[in-house]
């Protein structure tokens, strides 16, 4: 029988939904934007969890994934579909440059998982350098200058609606036959593969759904700055932010990827009267947090509202065992 928390987590969502769709009535606009910017992050920060925390490997090319997303989807929405049709088709959009990303990931992943070690990283740092390079130098999405006339359809109902289908599909990936092979991968690749673990496929799986997500991410930052340019994906600030968001949380945790980016995306915000200072000040903090919690704030732990009832049976006897 489901437990009595459990039982009220879908009318919890449609709460919260509904709430996106009501307050944008009464918030300004500007803790709006601020909220949506959260949400993206949340997106952002549990797909690059998948690859980094609960696979093991480390992949820093994720604001690169972002800027293909980006620009697909912006593209779409300008040049290809008619403006005035541009609320009913922008799930679409969302979903096609989400897909474009993943094929782009998986041109990443496929070479990348045939070796061992910290080869990935190499590989998704080169990849975000040739994104941001080549669209700095194809003058017809405006080059350096940056696209532009991309009209503002993300909202906080989108936002939250992403979230939850990331959070959701993660969650749902990392407790499957797959999601239980990423793990061993994790604590020890090659007896994985003696239990007949395909290591190689589960890797490319998970970079993949990956890769999907943040591109999903980069159509709803598109369709919120209404501007974008190759220096909003490069690897500092944007894809070390995201690093940050990752490790702040927690290795191998979703809530902790919820936990992480509200965190360091609210504190942006409100060290923001600190100007240059407040790039002095956080990342001294995240240096203390390294040191005194190595694992983040909630480091291979999960809430357990997000643990299958299956896994908190199998949990319960173990422990009984």
């Amino acid at each position: 029988m489901p437990t009595l928390r459990k039982q009220y987590v879908p009318w919890l969502l449609a709460a919260l939904f509904l709430a996106s769709l009501l307050l944008p009535a009464w918030l300004n606009p500007y803790i709006q934007q601020v909220l949506m910017y959260v949400g993206i992050n949340i997106i952002l920060t549990a797909s690059l969890n998948l690859v980094n925390g609960y696979m093991g490997e480390f992949s820093v090319g994720h604001a690169g994934f972002m800027a293909v997303g980006a620009y697909t989807s912006a593209i779409l929405s300008v040049w290809v579909f008619p403006k005035a049709f541009g609320p009913v088709v922008f799930p679409l959009v969302l979903v096609i440059g989400g897909l474009v990303t993943a094929l782009a990931g998986l041109a990443v992943a496929v070479p990348s998982f045939r070796t061992r070690g910290d080869y990935l990283a190499i590989v998704t740092l080169a990849f975000n350098m040739i994104i941001k390079s080549a669209i700095e130098n194809i003058d017809v999405v405006g080059g350096p200058r940056g696209f532009m006339g991309i009209d503002k359809l993300t909202s906080m109902a989108w936002v939250f609606f992403w979230v939850i289908v990331t959070l959701y599909s993660i969650r749902n990936f990392v407790y499957s036959n797959y999601g239980r092979g990423v793990l061993s991968i994790r604590e020890d690749e090659v007896a994985s593969e003696l239990v007949s673990v395909n290591t190689r496929q589960c890797k490319v799986f998970a970079f993949v759904i990956s890769a999907f997500f943040a591109g999903v991410a980069g159509g709803l930052f598109a369709h919120l700055l209404q501007f974008i340019n190759p220096r909003s994906f490069a690897i500092f600030p944007k894809g070390t932010e995201i690093l940050v968001m990752v490790y702040l949380g927690g290795i191998g945790s979703i809530s902790g990827s919820v936990l992480g980016a509200t965190v360091f995306t609210v504190a942006l915000e409100i060290m923001r009267p600190l100007g240059v200072w407040r790039w002095v000040v956080l990342p001294l903090t995240l240096v203390l947090l390294m040191i005194f919690r190595p694992t983040g704030m909630m480091g291979l732990r999960e809430a357990k509202i997000l643990v299958p009832e299956s896994e908190e049976v199998r949990a319960r006897g173990a422990a009984g065992d």
